[in-house]
């Protein structure tokens, strides 16, 4: 897959192409919907597909205090895309100079100029443009003034109520990762690179891969069984834990994941952590003795459920 930058003409193999357009953070099924169906005309057309992606998320950009909520990055995304079929990313660089555009100047400066699109995909409820001036309606008038197609695609529904990146968060928020899961249609990932920690977990037997959590959203503090997957492609279960580390002075914020059977140095590797299942929240233990009873019961139930 190429990444691309949408400040800037593309190449001209990807001109002409059907582009997906949209924030897509998680990737969602509803996301999966409308790249599927870019993908699926362009292959019926014989063009490219495109999938196009603002970042950082306009909602950092307008809110720069707000609390961490993305879902992916954008190698994350980069790597969906791909598994979806696309040719290349799009990237839409979320500034002050795309934030002034107006909704007709961002059709025709970034889709007409720089894409030089063929058609375009949406769901049904994409806004963009200055002051989100512009909306689906607006898209295909825009769309068939310049002569290229729009087509929009409904609410991907589970239930009663759309699938959507702000639900995920809320059932992850809630210690709910399955739930999620059913949404995404794969586990909520966390990747980062392995940093040095304070060894604590080594001295008592429970060595853990330490990962800064970023931009990410902050699901529910606990523990938790989780799948690694490792740079050379091995993949390992394991327990890890998501908070503050209340047993420990200072509070720091980390993800500690324990691989089982695993005793390998990572540090400064890139990692990936599934979260399969919420076992309980974080606790306070009074000693080193008393957190490892509990690490061994933690240990024993993710394996249990990973061995499912």
């Amino acid at each position: 897959m190429q990444r691309l930058d949408g400040r800037v003409a593309v190449p001209d193999p990807f001109r002409g192409g059907i582009v997906a357009l949209g924030n897509f953070d998680g990737f969602h099924l509803g996301h999966q919907a409308v790249v599927g169906r870019a993908v699926a005309q362009a292959r019926a057309l014989g063009r490219p597909a495109l999938v196009a992606t603002f970042d950082p998320h306009p909602v950092r950009h307008f809110k720069p205090d707000a609390a961490p909520f993305r879902l992916t990055t954008l190698d994350q995304r980069e790597r969906l895309f791909t598994q979806a079929g696309a040719a290349a990313m799009v990237v839409f660089a979320f500034d002050a100079a795309l934030a002034g555009l107006t909704a007709q100047e961002f059709v025709d400066e970034r889709l007409v100029r720089n894409l030089g699109v063929a058609g375009v995909v949406t769901g049904a409820d994409f806004t963009f443009g200055k002051g989100r001036g512009g909306n689906v309606a607006v898209l295909a008038a825009l769309g068939e003034a310049r002569g290229f197609a729009c087509e929009t695609v409904g609410a991907v529904m589970a239930g009663d109520e759309p699938v959507s990146s702000s639900h995920i968060r809320e059932l992850l928020q809630a210690g709910d990762p399955a739930g999620a899961a059913r949404l995404l249609t794969r586990p909520f990932a966390i990747a980062g690179v392995v940093q040095h920690g304070d060894k604590v977990g080594r001295s008592i037997g429970y060595p853990t891969a330490n990962i800064a959590l970023g931009s990410y959203l902050r699901p529910a503090y606990g523990i938790y069984a989780v799948r690694g997957h490792l740079p050379d492609g091995r993949v390992m279960n394991g327990a890890a834990n998501i908070g503050i580390r209340p047993s420990f002075d200072p509070p720091k914020e980390l993800l500690e994941v324990y691989f089982f059977d695993f005793d390998e140095d990572l540090y400064g590797q890139l990692i990936e952590v599934d979260l399969i299942a919420y076992l309980r929240p974080e606790a306070k233990f009074d000693s080193l003795a008393a957190l490892t009873t509990q690490m061994d019961a933690d240990c024993a139930a993710a394996r249990a459920i990973l061995g499912q």
